[in-house]
C-alpha cells in the first residue's frame, strides 16, 4: 500500500496547479480584457 502522506502530497501539488491555472484563465478571459487594460493604464493616468 502507498504511504498516505505521499498520496496527500501528490494531491496537494495537483490541487495547487489546478488553482493556479484557474486563476490565470480567469484573469486573461476575453470578456475581462477591457477591465484588465483599464487597470494597466492606472500608473500612466494624471493625478491632477
Amino acid at each position: 500500500m502507498s504511504d498516505p502522506i505521499a498520496v496527500l502530497r501528490e494531491l496537494w501539488i495537483v490541487w495547487l496547479t489546478l488553482l493556479f491555472l484557474g486563476i490565470v484563465a480567469w484573469t486573461f478571459w476575453p470578456s475581462r480584457k477591457e477591465k484588465l487594460e483599464r487597470h494597466g493604464r492606472i500608473p500612466f493616468e494624471n493625478e491632477d
